[in-house]
């Protein structure tokens, strides 16, 4: 399955110590992340994903986890 940005989001954030406050434009709701989740959302919005990397079993739990969110979709 491929995944994408919940049309709408600007990944808006603040970042210290390797932790992330992210707004959802979408829902108006704020989450605490880790930078490597905020790494994944800027690789998915730059098209950073080559089509193996969506064959990751982990890459794709990650992006189920971020749908709960409302942070990304299936495309």
């Amino acid at each position: 399955m491929q995944w994408q940005l919940v049309p709408g989001q600007s990944l808006l954030h603040r970042s210290w110590d390797g932790q992330v406050v992210l707004y959802n434009e979408v829902s108006g709701a704020t989450h605490l992340l880790d930078q490597a989740t905020l790494d994944l959302l800027h690789g998915l919005r730059d098209g950073a994903l080559a089509p193996d990397d969506w064959a990751d079993p982990e890459l794709q739990l990650a992006f189920a986890e971020l749908r709960k969110l409302y942070l990304v979709e299936p495309c």
